[in-house]
């Protein structure tokens, strides 16, 4: 007897396949019957000899009826084996190959192994469930529990559904070490007897983190339980249903999510700066009350929840009036968040509030010459934020020469005029005396010029007192005029 056949003939749990009396005969015997043409309902299929397409696939036939047939694991480790011995016998079989030039060709072998594939999925859908099974599915609920913003009433019934689960989890399986459920039981216990109290306040009793711990006892019990697939089916089987609720439940129960979004906003106070308005919408009221109270969050928070462009502008308007008062740790993180996808107003709005914090990401911006109005931003952002490592590159936009020059080059000269720093001096300089360029451009450097302040400073802008251009001498005799004031007061 082959491999393949004893494997099956055991996992049906006869040592010796039984003849058509239904007395037990010895292994040769069934043999024998076999040979003689007798019937023998114990036999496994046998891969053919000489294995040809039609011979194996005859065999997969017989195999996938015994798949069928399967009710233990043992029965589908057999169905594997015998699998084992099917794919040996394709890759020994003298098989035809696929014309390769001609897509529509048929392809023996290939045909074959998708079979035993399909099979072997087969096996894998047929075996289990396990106790694993039932870990995999508590610690599923576990992180929803742990990770869903629950409202106060889903809190109330999420704990209700974990109390439910460890009840039935208990009558199946002994949770050692079951303190932590206990103490969830007996919360949820303690906040049903409250009944003058509201819901909110009665979850208070059983936090999250507990809520979590219990779970995680019950799924420890399952684990070291060692569930089997065979003996403790109905244990497994009563598991997974009291899973299925506890999932329904948390599914069932009330998230963050699911209000209106006025009835969040409401629950986080949003509206208890309102008394008497004329504003419409209220929200609109409201923002415009935040913002004289400094309150950066509800600013923040209003921006984040009502998905309209007229809050949205309205929103980043009064954060851009706040300026520095507006600048917290989240306004930061919101704002950096859209400056990085090149949002000028962000852009602008961290340029109010100084925020040195956005530097490192304008500075990359300062060369985007194909987005003259994006540049427009960045400079005067970073001369607002007066960032030393933006002097370099807003210097070489000087130097630079391209189509859009004249729209931001007068920007460029006048950012490294507030940033202050005198490295910028001597390229501004140069700009100052070049006659052939713009007097746009040559007056807004010597407006830089002027806010740097030094003497070399002053001195360059005003040796262009009386320049033809009116823009650019009056320049020079502001800075003359400062150089005299100076003189007088030394």
């Amino acid at each position: 007897m082959d491999y393949a056949r004893s494997l099956w003939c055991m996992s049906n749990g006869d040592d010796d396949p039984a003849d058509a009396s239904g007395e037990a005969d010895a292994p040769g015997d069934a043999e024998d019957a076999a040979d003689a043409g007798e019937s023998t309902e114990a036999a496994a299929p046998t891969r053919p000899d000489e294995p040809t397409e039609e011979s194996l696939n005859e065999y997969l036939d017989e195999i996938e009826a015994h798949l069928d047939e399967a009710e233990t694991e043992a029965d589908l480790d057999d169905v594997d084996a015998l699998l084992d011995d099917a794919e040996a016998g394709v890759e020994e079989a003298d098989l035809p190959e696929p014309d390769e030039d001609d897509e529509d060709a048929d392809d023996p072998r290939g045909d074959l192994e998708s079979r035993i594939t399909e099979l072997r999925e087969g096996v894998q859908d047929a075996r289990g469930p396990y106790g694993s099974d039932v870990v995999d599915e508590i610690e599923a609920a576990g992180a929803t529990v742990n990770d869903t913003e629950w409202t106060a009433d889903g809190h109330a019934d999420a704990a209700d559904a974990v109390r439910a689960f460890v009840d039935a989890a208990a009558d199946a399986v002994d949770v050692e070490g079951g303190d932590d459920a206990d103490a969830v039981l007996d919360a949820a216990d303690t906040a049903e007897a409250s009944e003058s109290e509201a819901a909110e306040k009665a979850t208070d009793a059983v936090p999250v983190e507990t809520l979590v711990t219990a779970l995680d006892a019950v799924a420890d019990a399952v684990a070291d339980a060692d569930l089997d697939a065979d003996a403790d089916a109905d244990t497994i089987s009563a598991l997974l249903d009291a899973t299925g609720d506890l999932t329904d439940d948390l599914d069932a129960a009330e998230e963050w999510d699911d209000l209106e979004t006025h009835e969040q906003l409401r629950a986080q106070g949003y509206y208890d700066v309102l008394g008497h308005y004329k504003d419409y919408p209220v929200e609109w009221a409201a923002l415009k009350e935040h913002e004289t109270r400094g309150n950066v969050d509800m600013i923040l928070l209003a921006l984040d929840s009502l998905a309209s462009e007229f809050m949205e502008r309205h929103c980043l308007e009064a954060l851009e009036r706040m300026g520095k008062r507006g600048k917290t740790e989240a306004s930061l993180e919101e704002l950096l968040g859209r400056a990085e996808k090149r949002d000028q107003f962000a852009i602008r709005i961290l340029g109010k509030m100084a925020a040195t914090e956005a530097t490192e990401t304008l500075v990359e911006f300062v060369p985007e010459d194909s987005n003259p109005q994006l540049q427009k931003a960045t400079f005067k952002a970073l001369g607002e934020i007066g960032a030393p490592e933006a002097v370099q590159p807003l210097a070489n936009q000087l130097a630079a020469d391209s189509d859009t020059d004249d729209l931001v080059q007068p920007l460029a000269a006048r950012a490294l005029g507030l940033i202050g720093d005198t490295r910028a001096v001597d390229p501004l300089a140069d700009v100052l005396a070049a006659d052939e360029r713009d007097d746009d451009l040559r007056a807004a450097a010597g407006w830089a010029l002027r806010q740097i302040g030094t003497r070399e400073a002053l001195e360059a802008v005003a040796d262009h007192a009386d320049e033809h251009s009116f823009v650019v001498s009056t320049e020079g005799e502001k800075a003359k005029r400062s150089l005299d004031a100076a003189a007088a007061a030394a």
